[in-house]
């Protein structure tokens, strides 16, 4: 009989990989969503629907019936300030009631999908470890806020007995971003549509490697333990040169001086406060584009073996999906 294990947030992007994965490995996929989700980025998959929403106890409790694993991926990514208030809804609320239908329904295994944003901003000079801890205003970075208020929700239930395993992806590139989350630097690259590019740094993985990191920590990781999926740390600068090289365009060459970020974000602040609709950045993610988001994956190398795809391959898979997607049109 094949093992089944339920997938929340499988029809965003590191969720529709992880179907993928799962499905390869001979696994027996449900996957938790609502009436009205959008299912294109599990295109060419199979799994066993179950209508449901992670705000709705119940239906996770009836989702999760038989299942070896749960892994918890759903959660709202969004930087507008407009969604704040669901983001946190979905973030820490949806997790408690994953969290609590899990241990009520005696799953075996829990993988929470967190993210390195969890961890805040990196001390100056070295990448952040799963040591790290919150160490952000919560209104400077809503979205880092929310998910580190989901590890703690995840770590009391492991306190009453919940074998939950955390994993902390960094940022993500590859095929079905159908939301065009990471993947959009590459389309911001090709379409010319960046003046210029922020002082920062970030860690890059490919999302194959993340899926694989879900699979791994499940069957390897320890409980209560955080683990950084993450790649290769590489400046902004150096990042966005890269993409151009790969795909064959002139990346932008502007950097904006450190002397500029404070400024441009009030600006943006202000243009926010007046536009009738969401901008695409918030003051805030600008100041946080400038700081260097460097993070150490070693821990997650060594106990479960995650795989290193290298960035350049990361970037040309990403690159070939949206091209074969139509995203460059």
């Amino acid at each position: 009989m094949m093992k089944l294990a339920l997938v929340t947030g499988a029809t965003g992007f590191v969720g529709a990989n992880l179907v993928a994965a799962l499905t390869q490995t001979g696994w027996r996929v449900r996957v938790l969503h609502r009436s009205s989700s959008r299912l294109h980025a599990l295109d060419g998959l199979t799994f066993e629907p179950a209508l449901g929403d992670v705000l709705d106890r119940d239906s996770v409790q009836r989702a999760l019936e038989g299942c070896q694993v749960v892994y918890h991926a759903a959660g709202v990514a969004d930087y507008w300030r407009s969604s704040r208030e669901r983001m946190f809804q979905v973030n820490v609320e949806g997790t408690r009631h994953v969290m609590a239908a899990a241990l009520a329904g005696g799953v075996p295994r829990v993988v929470h999908t967190s993210s390195a944003a969890a961890l805040g901003i990196p001390p100056a000079g070295r990448p952040a470890t799963e040591a790290q801890t919150w160490n952000v205003s919560p209104n400077r970075f809503p979205y880092g806020h929310s998910k580190h208020l989901a590890e703690l929700v995840v770590q009391d239930y492991v306190a009453q007995g919940l074998p939950a395993v955390i994993v902390n992806p960094t940022v993500i590139l590859g095929p079905r971003d159908v939301n065009l989350g990471s993947d959009s630097l590459i389309v911001g690259v090709y379409k010319r549509q960046l003046p210029f590019v922020l002082p920062g740094g970030v860690n890059v993985i490919g999302v194959a490697d993340v899926a694989a990191g879900h699979l791994l920590a499940a069957a390897h990781g320890r409980v209560g333990e955080r683990y950084l999926l993450g790649g290769q740390n590489v400046s902004v600068p150096a990042f966005a040169r890269l993409i151009g090289e790969v795909i064959g365009v002139p990346a932008p060459t502007l950097v904006l001086p450190r002397v500029s970020v404070a400024p441009l974000a009030a600006l943006t602040g202000l243009a926010s406060r007046v536009s009738p609709w969401p901008l695409p950045v918030t003051a805030d993610l600008i100041r946080l584009g400038a700081e260097p988001f460097y993070f150490d994956p070693s821990k997650a190398i060594r106990e479960l073996g995650l795989p290193q795809t290298p960035l350049r391959q990361v970037v040309q898979e990403a690159f070939d999906w949206l091209v074969i997607q139509g995203y460059l049109h």
